[in-house]
């Protein structure tokens, strides 16, 4: 499968205010942004073309792509003056996706599933084939023994149907079919034409996966986390994307001060500085950021180029 979407146009509520300084997609995950850590992943599993969907601070995401994209990949980047949804989304990509399946990836998580698997494991008659697996936070996706999805959010009344749902990934398969499905133009979240495909007749399919990690930085709380178990080692096939992991994890020209304290979980932007006696746990600090001798912050997100004078607990400190 060579051709894939990154889904990019969020306007990320939840990370408000984060998300007013940076776009999600390019939220710094130890120190690369999410885009290019998912086009690395894209380019390593075979991909050849991306196209990328924008909203909310699209001009700094093509900014990105242009500068910072994998020379074997071939990248589109697409604005929506108006947020289309997930399904109008790749409705407004149809006319450069060609007449294959292509990999549909959202662009706020974190994972290091085989991706060329996902295409591998994809159901040549299915409309779609949806990754699920089992994350309670989120379990919601209903299925039968023949591995075809039978609905979304409360347990179907057909017959059939498992005893336990299973949460959707973000990432699948989609096949050009789905394209007819849609009105171009519209705002379309694309559950909602998979279960008008369901109630139809159409298989959507199933791939189950297990033994892989998966998490959306959805929320400061999910962000902070995910660097917490990338310093603890404890995502080993995700380790080649990056240079190499210590705790600390700190970036090109940071300044630190004497007598600072780490408490684990502690990463440092580009040109971060810190004073004497700093104290950091579960912290991640972007670039250009100055900390005051003495600060102490424990789960904590500075945002760039910010001046911290006060210690903090659980805040996402910005300008």
């Amino acid at each position: 499968m060579k051709t894939a979407v990154i889904l990019a146009a969020g306007l990320g509520t939840r990370l408000r205010p984060l998300t007013y300084q940076v776009p999600k997609p390019l939220f710094p995950i130890l120190n690369r942004p999410l885009l290019g850590l998912l086009m690395a992943q894209l380019a390593a599993a075979g991909c050849r073309r991306v196209a990328v969907n924008t909203h909310h601070r699209g001009e700094a995401i093509r900014e990105f792509v242009g500068s910072q994209a994998p020379s074997s990949l071939e990248v589109l980047v697409r604005h929506e003056p108006m947020i289309l949804g997930t399904g109008g989304g790749l409705r407004n990509l149809a006319d450069v996706l060609g007449d294959e399946p292509v990999l549909v990836i959202n662009g706020d998580i974190v994972t290091d599933i085989e991706l060329a698997g996902v295409c591998a494991g994809h159901e040549e008659e299915a409309l779609a084939t949806l990754l699920l697996h089992d994350y309670p936070r989120f379990n919601n996706v209903w299925l039968d023994a023949a591995g075809g999805i039978r609905g979304f959010g409360q347990r179907p009344a057909a017959a059939g149907v498992l005893p336990r749902p299973l949460a959707f990934t973000g990432i699948q398969v989609v096949s050009p079919r789905v394209w007819q499905r849609m009105p171009a133009g519209q705002f379309i979240n694309i559950i909602d034409t998979y279960r008008q495909a369901i109630a139809g007749g159409e298989r959507v399919a199933a791939l189950v996966g297990r033994d892989f990690f998966w998490q959306d930085i959805g929320t400061p709380a999910d962000y902070v986390e995910i660097h917490g178990r990338l310093l603890r080692r404890e995502i080993p096939r995700l380790e080649g994307f990056f240079p190499r992991i210590q705790d600390p994890f700190l970036g090109p020209e940071v300044v630190v001060g004497r007598h600072g304290h780490w408490g684990g979980g502690v990463c440092l932007g580009a040109g971060v500085r810190l004073g004497d006696g700093v104290s950091l746990k579960n912290t991640v600090v972007w670039s250009g950021a100055e900390l005051a001798s003495g600060v102490s912050l424990e789960n904590c997100i500075v945002g760039q180029n910010v001046k911290v004078t006060a210690s903090a607990r659980g805040e996402c400190l910005l300008p």
